[in-house]
């Protein structure tokens, strides 16, 4: 997998880089069980503090994404990520709500917005229609 952070945005880095690890897991470039670089090897490679990583493989780890063993490393979670439960649609919905409050207040349609949400979810599901 194939990583790129954008040092001048105004997201911070361990949330770009929390993020591009759920999109490969999402994807399925990085599958269950598979292992990620070491906190100290994956910030070398990318010229970035390793407190950077280790709060995003510490978000990764409190979210059911990773796992972090003493002896075999930061792995891909083997039993999949955790299922949407009650909480999860909660905080969607929280995170959801200020993104199409700013839109309607742009003037974007239910109908465009929807079918942005629809070309990203396809963008995820590309892996699975070529199995």
């Amino acid at each position: 997998m194939y990583l790129t952070l954008d040092l001048e945005s105004e997201e911070p880095i361990y949330t770009q880089l929390k993020y591009q690890i759920i999109a490969g897991i999402a994807k399925k470039e990085l599958s269950p069980g598979e292992g990620l670089p070491s906190v100290r090897s994956l910030a070398a490679d990318l010229g970035i503090n390793l407190h950077t990583v280790n709060k995003a493989y510490q978000q990764l780890k409190q979210e059911g994404f990773i796992l972090i063993h003493r002896q075999k490393g930061v792995v891909v979670n083997p039993d999949g990520v955790p299922q949407a439960n009650e909480a999860y649609w909660s905080e969607l919905e929280s995170k959801i709500h200020p993104l199409i409050a700013e839109a309607v207040c742009r003037n974007v349609s239910e109908k465009d917005f929807l079918q942005l949400c629809s070309q990203i979810f396809t963008k995820f599901n590309i892996k699975d229609d070529e199995s």
